[in-house]
């Protein structure tokens, strides 16, 4: 009886590695790097979602020779923006953060194509006044560039401040999507 016990347990004991295994080849994060006008836009998801769209200067990673699958949809919608074709997303993300962070990446999917606001309409959007700061932070953490269009948050003034990919990007992003 022993031996036919320790079969069984040796079977679920391999059964359980196995699809954990399973579990981790299928949750495998995929990467590209892309061309953009901005730089060399690298993009990382897999089937749950995009995790971190950054960009970074030319040079820095080579471009990508071929796409995942799963990043197809979210390289064809970048180029649709760059080339003027697209001012929304329609993607499944799946940034990681804070509940703080993942309130304040939320909030800034609120915001238009080409319209800004600027951190302090974004802070009292989201109903505390003296969060100016930890909002502000947030913003600067989002990982998900363009796509969650933290560019889109100015100054008081209408100062371009505070932006993770450098202002000469946030300037042309502005533009871009407001041309004069």
């Amino acid at each position: 009886m022993v031996a036919f016990h320790n079969k069984k347990l040796k079977l679920l004991i391999s059964l359980i590695w196995f699809k954990n295994l399973a579990n981790f080849i299928i949750k495998t994060m995929e990467t590209v790097y892309i061309n953009s006008p901005l730089g060399i836009t690298k993009i990382i998801g897999d089937q749950d979602g995009i995790s971190v769209i950054s960009v970074s200067d030319v040079g820095t990673n080579e471009i990508s020779r071929t796409i995942p699958e799963v990043l197809k949809e979210a390289v064809l919608q970048l180029q649709e923006y760059f080339e003027g074709k697209r001012t929304d997303f329609d993607l499944k993300l799946n940034p990681k953060g804070t509940e703080f962070q993942q309130k304040v990446w939320k909030s800034l999917l609120d915001i238009p194509y080409g319209k800004t606001v600027s951190y302090m309409d974004q802070t009292k959007k989201l109903g505390d006044v003296k969060a100016i700061r930890a909002v502000a932070s947030a913003n600067g953490k989002n990982p998900l560039w363009i796509v969650v269009p933290c560019h889109r948050v100015i100054g008081t003034n209408g100062s371009l401040t505070g932006y993770a990919g450098g202002l000469s990007r946030k300037k042309w992003l502005l533009e871009h999507e407001n041309p004069s």
